[in-house]
Formats: C-alpha cells, sequence, structure tokens
C-alpha cells in the first residue's frame, strides 16, 4: 500500500492535548480554593457590630460569583474537550495505527461508523467531568452554608474565639477531588490521570477501529510497557509483544491509569490458521 505524509510515531500531540486541558482544569479549580482562602480571611476580620450583617452578605456574594465562574469555565472546558479535543485524539490514534500498519492515513475518513464510536466515547467521558464538576459545586456550597453558620455564631456573640478557619478547610477542602472510597486527592493528580486515560483511551480505540473498520484487520500487535499485564498491570499474561484478536483489544484498550499501551493493525494476520490471542508477535 501507499503511504500518504507520515503519523507521528510518538504521541507527542496527544500529550500535548492532555496537558493543555489539564492545566486549563487545574487553573479554574484553584478558583474555588483562592475563593474559599479570601472569604476565610474576610471572615476572620469579623466582629459583633453595626454593618457586619452587610459585610457578610457582600463577601459571601463574592464567593457565590466565584463558583458561578467556576461552574461555568470548567463546564464548557468538558464540552471542548469532549467535542473537539476527544475527536482529535481519536482521528490521530486512527492515522497513526494506519500509517504504522503501513496503509495510507487517508483511509480514515469520519464514517457513520467512527463517529457513532467516539460520540459513545466522547458522552461517557463527557458525563465523568460533569459528575466531577457538580460534585465541586456542591462541596464549595456546603463550604459557604458552614463558613456562614460559623460567622454568624461570632456576629450574634455566641462565639467568642472567632472563626475557625483551619476547621472548616479541612471539612470543605475545595482544592482536593473526593474519590468513592472517601480518598482526597489533589485536583492537579485527579485531573492528570483522568484527562490521561479519556484521551489514550480514546486514541487507542480509534487505531483498533481504523484497523477494524478501514483495514478489516482481525489481529493487532500490542505495544506496551514490559512488566504490564493485559487485564490489569498485576496480570501475569503480560501484553507487550504479543497478538490480539481485535475483540480483545477493544475490550482492554488500556490496563490502568497512566497506562502507555498502543496498538498497531496486523491485517497481513487475516486467515492465519492456528492463531491463538496472547500470541508473541
Amino acid at each position: 500500500m501507499t503511504t500518504a505524509a507520515p503519523a507521528t510515531d510518538d504521541r507527542a500531540a496527544l500529550t500535548a492535548l492532555i496537558a493543555a486541558a489539564t492545566a486549563e482544569l487545574v487553573r479554574q479549580w484553584q478558583r474555588l480554593a483562592t475563593a474559599q482562602d479570601a472569604l476565610l480571611r474576610t471572615l476572620e476580620r469579623l466582629r459583633p457590630g453595626l454593618g457586619s450583617t452587610t459585610r457578610i452578605r457582600t463577601v459571601m456574594a463574592s464567593f457565590n460569583q466565584e463558583v458561578g465562574e467556576f461552574n461555568r469555565l470548567t463546564r464548557a472546558l468538558a464540552e471542548r474537550w469532549a467535542a473537539q479535543d476527544l475527536p482529535i485524539a481519536y482521528r490521530d490514534g486512527a492515522q497513526r495505527a494506519l500509517h504504522q500498519a503501513g496503509a495510507d492515513t487517508s483511509l480514515f475518513q469520519w464514517s457513520a461508523d467512527h463517529q457513532a464510536a467516539v460520540t459513545a466515547l466522547t458522552a461517557t467521558f463527557y458525563t465523568d467531568l460533569i459528575g466531577r464538576i457538580q460534585e465541586a459545586v456542591r462541596r464549595a456550597q456546603a463550604f459557604a452554608r458552614a463558613a456562614q453558620d460559623a460567622t454568624r455564631a461570632v456576629t450574634l456573640g455566641r462565639n467568642h474565639a472567632g472563626i475557625d478557619s483551619a476547621r472548616l478547610t479541612a471539612d470543605h477542602p475545595l482544592s482536593t477531588v473526593i474519590y468513592r472510597n472517601n480518598a482526597r486527592h489533589p485536583v492537579k493528580d485527579w485531573a492528570r490521570s483522568a484527562l490521561g486515560y479519556q484521551g489514550v483511551v480514546t486514541a487507542n480505540h480509534g487505531a483498533i477501529n481504523a484497523g477494524r473498520l478501514d483495514l478489516e484487520a482481525a489481529w493487532f500487535a500490542c505495544v506496551d510497557g514490559s512488566e504490564c499485564g493485559f487485564v490489569s498491570h498485576q496480570d501475569t499474561d503480560h501484553a507487550s509483544g504479543t497478538i490480539r484478536s481485535a475483540d480483545d483489544a477493544a475490550a482492554y484498550p488500556i490496563a490502568h491509569h497512566g497506562c502507555i499501551r498502543s496498538w498497531i493493525p496486523r491485517p497481513d494476520l487475516n486467515g492465519r490458521r492456528g492463531l491463538v490471542s496472547g500470541d508473541p508477535v
């Protein structure tokens, strides 16, 4: 087959795409932590007396405005990620796989099948991101209520010790993401892991689907870390340097978050007798 201008063999473009989205997501999340700190610093200076109610109302309105901006801007980022960035990752993954298989990269077109595949992926990933954003907004609102209640106790003379900022921050850490097991992780770590996972999975599905749809490949060569298992990192069935069926490749495009797995279509193996998924290349 003839080959068009080579798609890059490395993942520099994908890495840059993920890094840019991660940096912007972290920057917007920092808005919450900064607003939280500013609110607490102001409330710490409040004392009972005339005008305290007005001041509280003003600083709370400012905090809520920042929460609203966070919600608006992170939702817009999630929409761009799902509608623009992930389709680019899918297309690049498809073209890279075609090039590595010695095929013309122009074989990839946004057919109905490719469109359906990327739409299903991006819909799921968009929902995941929006869920995290909604959770962050709910946590910020819960912090605001707690801060307001604590401030009211001070201004009414019920608490002479003043606002316990450390306690409020510990109970409502807006610079972290809370996982289902209640573990707290810095936003930067979560964002890098989540967007990295989404980007690589999307690119690998682009590669697998290009092989299946455009080359009619039944088999794929797996390229991975030398110690990475096929189903999970600890799996003793090591993935790199093996041939996998198209169905197996689609079932496990990567094995874990941070996985470096990639796929090369092998249409030349179609019809090869005795070949078993997991055989060495």
